[in-house]
């Protein structure tokens, strides 16, 4: 539908106009229904009342046309009916009108008059607040009438519309302080959740709000545990292998520096040195580094230091001085290397580029080597994907590299894209919040 996009994302919104939209229809609803039932109805029959007396005044002054007699209609109209009469002699009737706020008043009194008077008359219900100036054109000049307000126009009205409008503030505070506290459990669990997936500390977040919020929470809190009791069986399985695993390799790699540098020999030793990067590989991912705390860093020369220790010729470095971040250095570390490493291992030039786009920086690696073709850009970014062709002739590794980055930019509640760069090669983006 073409208004959804108007309506508000948020549950607080959403609960709010669930609650509000109701009672503003009820209360315009109420309002529009009094307006034009009761209050014109009353506000007609006084204006008929006003209306009759006016023409009383003027067929009295009629029989006997003169300031006296108009004098004498004012004395006797004045105390008991609120109602003054005064002639202007030689005076004519206004040709200009001016509306009041609220347009029943004229209307009701302009009916109530016409049916009442055949002389010609003019109106003005905004001239003095609190009264109705009537004027009938006589032979003489005009007849003015000044009328109470409250004689003509009922002032319960304005009553009415002030403590429809009160209420209705009332409710909608009381509104969004029972909502603001019913969405604010929901909103602690999302930060909560997204604490948890960036590796934070979330030892401090109790379930609280309705009781399904609180199911959620604590459904939550057991999903949590199960996660990082998965999470701690797979290194220590992980490590127990690699352990395992480094005894025979390095009873394998004593026999073999005991024997001579053939042919065969080299290639045993290069085949245990591989076996050995890969354990450190599979630990790598496995073990991650949930404990590491975020530092601020000044982030160029954070770069600097990685540039320094990768192999000759290093990349390139083109940075911002003032960018300082809050990060994991040695997780960032990780992933930025894992980055670096396989820009050297398959091109000849290789460029890191920092930069600061509102709220986040791009780490940017690129190179002029073959790249990867777009369609398999996500699937490279998968665990233990070695893809096939120029980009992946079975050099060294297990396919982790990338992966590992995405998770750590992850982490810091960031993420990893591949795009085509402008070397020609592949550009790996790390975007990371400040």
């Amino acid at each position: 539908m073409p208004f959804k996009k108007y309506l508000p994302k948020s549950l607080f919104g959403r609960a709010l106009l669930i609650i509000m939209l109701p009672i503003a229809i009820m209360q315009m609803a109420v309002a529009y229904f009094f307006f034009n039932a009761h209050w014109n109805q009353v506000t007609a029959n006084l204006s008929d009342s006003v209306a009759a007396d006016v023409s009383v005044a003027v067929q009295l002054y009629k029989q006997s046309p003169s300031i006296n007699r108009a004098e004498r209609l004012d004395d006797m109209l004045r105390p008991q009916m609120e109602l003054s009469v005064a002639l202007e002699e030689g005076d004519k009737l206004p040709v200009t009108t001016r509306d009041a706020f609220f347009s029943n008043l004229d209307k009701t009194l302009r009916r109530s008059l016409g049916n009442s008077l055949s002389d010609a008359f003019w109106f003005d219900t905004t001239r003095y607040p609190n009264h109705i100036d009537i004027r009938v054109a006589v032979d003489e000049g005009v007849l003015r009438f000044i009328a109470a307000r409250e004689r003509v126009f009922a002032p319960t009205g304005y009553v009415f519309i002030f403590w429809l409008i009160t209420a209705t503030v009332l409710l909608s505070l009381v509104s969004i302080v029972f909502i603001r506290n019913q969405a604010k459990p929901i909103t602690e669990l999302a930060a909560a959740a997204d604490a948890f997936g960036k590796g934070q500390d979330i030892s401090t977040y109790k379930p609280s709000g309705a009781s399904e919020v609180r199911l959620a929470g604590q459904s939550f809190l057991k999903m949590r545990g199960r996660i990082r009791r998965h999470i701690e069986q797979r290194t220590t399985m992980l490590a127990g292998v690699s352990h395992d695993l480094r005894t025979p390799l390095t009873r394998l790699k004593l026999y073999l520096a005991m024997q001579d540098s053939s042919e065969d020999n080299q290639a045993a030793r290069q085949d245990i040195k591989d076996m050995e990067a890969m354990l450190d590989g599979y630990l790598d991912f496995a073990r991650g580094l949930e404990g590491e705390s975020t530092e601020s860093v000044h982030m160029k020369a954070f770069l600097s230091n990685l540039i320094s220790k990768c192999p000759r010729p290093h990349p390139a470095l083109i940075a911002i001085d003032d960018i300082i971040a809050n990060i994991r250095p040695q997780a960032l570390e990780r992933a930025i290397m894992n980055l670096l490493s396989n820009a050297q291992k398959y091109a000849k030039n290789s460029q890191l580029t920092l930069s600061e786009v509102g709220n986040s920086i791009y780490i940017s690696v690129e190179d002029d080597g073959p790249g990867i073709p777009e369609a398999q850009r996500e699937e490279a970014l998968k665990a233990f994907q070695r893809l096939d062709g120029a980009r992946n002739q079975n050099i060294d590794g297990v396919g982790l590299g990338l992966s590992i980055a995405r998770d750590i930019a992850q982490i810091h509640g960031g993420d990893l894209r591949l795009e085509e760069s402008e070397l020609g090669g592949l550009k790996a983006r790390l975007r990371l919040p400040i």
